[in-house]
């Protein structure tokens, strides 16, 4: 049933860089994947959901105030896919972070855990 799975996650040391991969299955979509707007989302222990980056179907860009400068979200249409650049990470970007596809529906990822720790 998942229509979009997250990796790229792990333990990092702070000052550190991972990305993150979201893969979509077009074939689950009810349209094909380039007209959804993406976002990711992340959600640390005894916090909400917050959003992070976004991109849209027309790529056009969004940040949080937390991550502007340090994270690039990119999308590759050709391969279904969504990337999370995290450059400089803190320890306060620790979280799981989930992957979002919206048009007329919402489309969840099952979410990929991020620590960074000494």
């Amino acid at each position: 049933q998942a229509q979009l799975v997250e990796s790229g996650g792990g333990l990092v040391q702070p000052g550190g860089s991972l990305r993150l991969t979201c893969e979509a299955s077009s074939t689950i979509f009810t349209k094909i994947f380039v007209v959804y707007n993406m976002y990711w989302y992340r959600q640390a222990p005894g916090k909400g959901r917050e959003l992070v980056a976004s991109i849209s179907r027309d790529d056009k860009l969004t940040y949080s105030d937390s991550v502007k400068g340090r994270f690039t979200i990119s999308r590759d249409n050709a391969k279904n896919t969504l990337y999370l650049q995290m450059n400089g990470l803190k320890p306060e970007d620790t979280a799981v972070y989930y992957c979002k596809a919206a048009s007329q529906y919402e489309y969840w990822g099952q979410g990929t855990q991020v620590t960074v720790s000494p």
